[in-house]
């Protein structure tokens, strides 16, 4: 029995819990990974400004706002693709508040000091999914 868990975990096919259904909170920070890896790289910078955002957005604590940015960041890697994040915030979300995600996606960018042109194609090609006027984004018109 311990050989065969241990055999599971070596093999990535040990249980684990499936992953909830995504909501707003969930799809957000999804978005917020997603545009932190980007550039191909994840910073802890990066993670304290979602941690941040998600404590900030939803009232969370720091501990709360760490879970479900881990639970984000699972959804994330595992989730097929962008569009479904972001079309479930542009369905739920109105555009004031659908303009605040696309400034909360700009101050990830920019929490490692390093704002690279894949970022900002990345963040438009969100926003453009989410709806957002590209004369409304925050790092300027594509």
């Amino acid at each position: 029995m311990i050989w065969d868990h241990l055999l599971a975990r070596l093999r990535g096919t040990a249980n684990t819990e499936p992953l909830p259904e995504p909501d707003e909170k969930l799809a957000l920070g999804a978005l917020l990974v997603r545009v932190a890896k980007s550039d191909n790289s994840y910073h802890a910078l990066e993670i304290g400004e979602i941690d941040r955002i998600l404590s900030e957005t939803f009232g969370l604590n720091p501990i709360e706002a760490a879970k479900l940015r881990a639970t984000c960041e699972k959804l994330e890697s595992a989730a097929p693709g962008t569009p479904d994040f972001a079309l479930l915030i542009r369905e739920t979300v109105d555009y004031p508040h659908r303009l605040e995600v696309a400034h909360k996606l700009f101050q990830v960018i920019e929490a490692d000091g390093k704002h690279l042109p894949v970022e900002d194609e990345s963040l438009h090609e969100i926003e453009a999914m989410l709806g957002i006027k590209p004369e409304d984004s925050p790092a300027g018109p594509a």
